[in-house]
């Protein structure tokens, strides 16, 4: 059963409304699955930055530091020793872990369609008609940001009040992207680039229709 849901021009005015496929916007949350994709993701990004050397990459102690026998001290055959001060590291983090999972692409979809559909229930989506910016102006975008947040997009109780906006164009747009970026509690993506993590992160999600529009053909 498809979802109806208002559409607005970029003065938060309603221009008419648009169904929402329930394949996308329409499915029922499975936590674990949520997890489990969200989880991927964050491995699938993680950066290897920790990295020791064992006694083999140290510089140095290839000469036995003293002789075996005969002056009183513990035998020793390299001051590069785990043991010894400036030495290796036993047992230390690698640059060659590997932290990637992964996870089957249908069931990654269908986590981020369940994101989606929480959202859309709880009327956190605001459909845009177009979203286009005529010059690079980080106030214009915000005004815009701000009609939607006093008319459309409301703060329920036990929610923060800080922003938190995701906004999706259907195609990468230079002067929304670099118009919003300065803002805090906003993140703009292009349709391409949506993804579990975003959606989770921000409270509130605005779409053009073309967006909605591709996620049913692409999807459905």
């Amino acid at each position: 059963m498809a979802i109806n849901v208002n559409i607005y021009n970029q003065k938060a005015e309603k221009v008419g409304d648009v169904k929402l496929t329930d394949k996308v916007f329409g499915v029922k949350a499975n936590h674990e699955l949520i997890h489990q994709a969200m989880v991927a993701q964050m491995g699938n990004e993680r950066q290897v930055l920790a990295d020791t050397k064992d006694r083999s990459e140290v510089r140095g102690g290839g000469k036995k530091p003293w002789k075996q026998k005969g002056n009183g001290r513990a035998r020793s055959g390299s001051s590069r020793s785990p043991i010894w001060i400036g030495g290796g590291v036993t047992f230390g983090p690698l640059s060659n872990r590997n932290f990637s999972k992964n996870i089957n692409k249908k069931m990654r979809q269908k986590a981020m369609f369940m994101v989606l559909s929480d959202k859309a229930v709880n009327e956190k989506v605001v459909v845009l008609e177009n979203l286009e910016v005529s010059e690079f102006k980080t106030k214009t975008f915000n005004d815009m940001l701000k009609g939607f947040e006093g008319k459309v997009l409301t703060i329920k109780e036990g929610e923060s009040k800080k922003r938190s906006l995701l906004v999706i164009n259907d195609e990468k747009d230079e002067k929304v992207k670099y118009s919003g970026r300065n803002l805090v509690g906003v993140k703009v993506i292009n349709l391409n680039n949506i993804n579990i993590l975003d959606l989770l992160k921000y409270r509130d999600l605005i779409i053009t229709a073309q967006v909605a529009e591709k996620l049913e053909k692409q999807y459905s």
